[in-house]
């Protein structure tokens, strides 16, 4: 019988502290990679999930830098930092001996990328051989040490996942993934796999782009015309490229018969939105340069442009170096930044 995997999840805030802390609960084995004030509280008194139905507190193993883990060909790394934190990260890990060969990490072992975006894929090839792209649709947050709120129980979320690119997909590929679903699921973490996990992360690339309208107006409603613009924006610009995208009639179908949120009490005024959670710890960055950005760069490389996601990605990327919190903008003022002329329409 094949050794059980364990699961290495490197970034243990709201995504990662919720795998995590989910895949402990259910007994899986899981080690969550966290620093400072996060890792000591999930050491001393381990991880407190807030869910609708009450707070769980769930004993988890930590480690705080790769130093503490002694790799095995039975590890799965799990990377669910932020994207501009990526990159440090992948580093971190690449190089890592494996324990009982001559290989390393990089060469080695499977990585799953629960990120937002759709350049986490691509970055982690550079160091990494065997990649698994994950489309993440999880409402949590995470802005208190040792701490993690869930908005979605007992299913926490819903992950599409498949190797990355699709084309070189393997058998021991197949294996791993009807393992992942088979305890990801049972834990709490409901697993699709798609053939091709690409067009899902387009979808939820569009889906991403209001989260810097959110952090910036501190508010989840009254800038649904903005979001609008900046999708549609973004839509032509993925249609000028020639990338397709899962429609969004098939996304909402599928999260009708998937996980529910529900009120968490006590987090009324917690979001659940990356960028929001980063710009409320003053954190100093945001992923928006692979959100907006992404749409950004994208319009640059086929020789067009968008311009209302690029000044919504300045706005983001000023509000997170000078460490404004979340609410610095009015609707009205966003939109007036943006170029938008019905923006007296969105006091």
């Amino acid at each position: 019988m094949a050794e059980r995997r364990r699961y290495i999840v490197v970034g243990a805030g709201a995504i990662g502290g919720t795998i995590g802390g989910v895949l402990a609960r259910a007994g899986a084995d899981a080690v969550l990679v966290a620093r400072g004030a996060h890792a000591r509280a999930l050491s001393d008194t381990g991880l407190r999930l807030r869910t609708p139905d009450g707070v769980l507190e769930i004993p988890v193993t930590v480690a705080a830098s790769p130093d503490d883990v002694a790799l095995t060909e039975r590890d799965v790394l799990v990377f669910a930092t932020k994207t501009q934190q990526l990159d440090a990260a992948l580093q971190d890990w690449a190089d890592r001996p494996v324990r009982g060969t001559d290989g390393t990490a990089g060469e080695l072992l499977p990585v799953l990328t629960a990120l937002n975006g759709v350049a986490a894929e691509e970055k982690a090839l550079r160091y990494f051989a065997r990649v698994l792209g994950v489309c993440v649709w999880m409402p949590a947050a995470h802005v208190t040490p040792g701490e993690v709120i869930i908005r979605s129980w007992p299913v926490a979320g819903q992950f599409h996942v498949a190797r990355w690119p699709a084309a070189l997909a393997t058998a021991e590929d197949r294996e791993l993934l009807a393992d992942l679903a088979d305890t990801w699921t049972t834990a709490g973490i409901l697993i699709q796999l798609p053939p091709d996990v690409r067009p899902w992360k387009y979808n939820k690339l569009l889906s991403n782009l209001n989260n810097a309208v959110v952090a910036l107006t501190g508010s989840r409603t009254g800038g649904e015309e903005l979001v609008a613009a900046l999708r549609s924006e973004a839509e032509a610009v993925l249609a000028h490229a020639g990338i397709e995208f899962v429609p969004f009639s098939v996304t909402q179908a599928q999260r009708a018969h998937g996980p529910k949120q529900r009120p968490v009490d006590g987090t009324e005024h917690i979001i659940s939105n990356s960028t929001w959670q980063s710009l409320a710890r003053t954190s100093g960055s945001v992923e928006t340069d692979f959100l907006n950005g992404e749409i950004v760069r994208i319009a640059h490389r086929h020789g067009t442009t968008a311009p209302v996601n690029a000044a919504l990605a300045r706005l983001a990327r000023e509000a997170a170096h000078t460490r404004r919190p979340p609410g610095s903008l009015s609707i009205h003022e966003l939109a007036e930044q943006l170029g938008l002329s019905d923006g007296a329409r969105l006091r």
